[in-house]
């Protein structure tokens, strides 16, 4: 049961990814690139933090509306 548990935590410590990883691989390979394994978990790490500036940044503005101006 422990391990069932400790599988359990890690999931939920693991951001899910904010962007189509097939669009991703796409774009960067019509440009003549190639993407890495971990591009996609860095990417979605990048969309968090902006994500989370736009909405402190909301707050301060005293909405409840994340918008455009924002980011």
């Amino acid at each position: 049961m422990a391990k069932v548990k400790a599988k359990t935590a890690k999931k939920s410590a693991t951001k899910e990814p904010l962007v189509v990883a097939s669009k991703v691989k796409a774009y960067v390979k019509s440009k003549r690139m190639m993407s890495s394994s971990e591009i996609i978990e860095a990417l979605s790490g990048k969309v968090y933090g902006l994500l989370d500036s736009a909405m402190a940044r909301t707050e301060a503005n005293r909405r409840s509306t994340v918008k455009a101006q924002d980011l």
